[in-house]
């Protein structure tokens, strides 16, 4: 009988079996008991910065492990707007391929910028999206073979798929602890520059163009926020303390322009969405930055570091689906040694199923793992706390309803 039940559910030979085994599961999915724990501090999300009478609020979303083509992002950023209540778009968005002033011919992947508005016109949202994995895809071209039609027929069909998705994925990590991650990040910082260049109309569009100066009014007024997936949290994080390092750096050229940018900076408080936070795995191997185990002295307004940060506040939320193999929790004590004090890190760490749990015929519970890896952007809880945080009087009805939040305090 049990082998038999078994069979049923797997194979789902006959439609019979289908029949039982879909309805089982689409009763589970209808009931919907999925966790979503929230464990922090309260945070605002976007929406109280979209009415700004000076500056606008900007999104940067770095992508993870994996090719990804310019508009990835499209569907979450729908859903954002939709729950912004942002009905009004521009009709067509812009295309920045980046550059590196050094190497004007180097490929550094593209930033495409979109624009939202309410329907009054009184709410702006820009929404910038970094394609990076072109600078990747050049190096995982010696695995071609392997995915070619000369090897891949002597596989099963499902071991094949399985491969091509490692071969896609799974080098990305292990490249960006080589020459390319100085490109990578090059990337990240030239879309930073971006976003601090200025307004829509400011922005070019369809071409080739290196940011070298970002605009200090920009800086001071706009509202600026990241969204990352699996890798593209390091490299936000990455980035972040590249920057904080060169503006540290009062030698050189462009002295002046670096403590303008610096005392801008020092009062912004940027929040990081990480979606499939791998920063613990990610860290296995490096040396801590520079700059650690002083939160105190830098983030604390009586502290002897305290005009020598880089921000006033850098809240990480992260979320992490437990059945999501590559996805990891901020432990206690992770910020603190390996994340750059100067960016005054607070992490609010976020339990949540984005894939269904499945009860197997009472055998136990199973969830995809590949549905909890690459769910985050398209998780309607998330997108709701994106966009109006908890613990504020905007919080939306399903975070209230599915969420539960333990705040946590000093």
């Amino acid at each position: 009988m049990l082998i038999c039940i078994v069979s049923i559910f797997i194979s789902g030979c006959t439609s019979f079996g289908r029949g039982i085994t879909e309805a089982i599961i689409d009763k589970q999915e209808a009931l919907d008991a999925r966790v979503c724990d929230i464990w922090g501090e309260g945070f605002d999300g976007l929406n109280p910065h979209l009415k700004k009478q000076k500056g606008k609020m900007k999104v940067l979303m770095v992508h993870g492990v994996g090719d990804h083509k310019p508009g990835y992002s499209t569907e979450f950023f729908e859903k954002l707007a939709k729950a912004l209540e942002l009905s009004v778009t521009s009709r067509k968005h812009k295309n920045i391929r980046l550059s590196d002033e050094n190497n004007p011919q180097k490929t550094l992947g593209n930033l495409r910028i979109n624009r939202f508005l309410s329907k009054d016109r009184a709410k702006e949202l820009l929404f910038y999206e970094l394609t990076w994995s072109d600078i990747t895809a050049k190096e995982k071209e010696v695995l071609a073979y392997d995915s070619s039609g000369e090897y891949s027929f002597r596989r099963t069909e499902v071991n094949d798929l399985m491969k091509r998705f490692a071969n896609d994925t799974g080098p990305d990590p292990i490249i960006y602890l080589g020459e390319s991650r100085a490109d990578i990040l090059l990337s990240f910082t030239q879309s930073f520059c971006w976003m601090a260049y200025g307004n829509w109309n400011d922005l070019p569009t369809d071409t080739k163009r290196f940011c070298k100066t970002p605009n200090i009014l920009s800086i001071n007024n706009d509202q600026y926020a990241f969204v990352s997936h699996s890798l593209g949290s390091r490299i936000v994080i990455d980035g972040m303390q590249s920057i904080a390092t060169m503006l540290g750096n009062k030698s050189g050229s462009n002295v002046k322009i670096k403590i303008a940018i610096s005392e801008a900076l020092k009062h912004k408080e940027i929040p990081i969405y990480m979606m499939s936070n791998q920063l613990p795995m990610l860290q296995l191997g490096r040396k801590p930055p520079e700059v650690s185990n002083q939160k105190k002295a830098y983030c604390d307004a009586k502290g002897e570091q305290y005009y020598q940060r880089m921000l006033t506040k850098t809240p990480i939320i992260a979320f992490s689906d437990p059945n999501d193999l590559l996805s990891y929790a901020i432990p206690p004590g992770f910020v603190e040694k390996y994340i750059d004090s100067r960016l005054c890190v607070d992490v609010t760490n976020i339990n949540i199923n984005v894939a269904h749990v499945y009860d197997i015929f009472g055998l136990g519970e199973v969830a995809n793992p590949m549905d909890a890896h690459i769910g985050y952007d398209t998780d309607d809880r998330i997108v709701a706390l994106i966009a109006n945080g908890i613990g504020n009087g905007t919080t939306a009805k399903i975070v209230r309803d599915r969420c539960r939040w333990i705040e946590t305090i000093d």
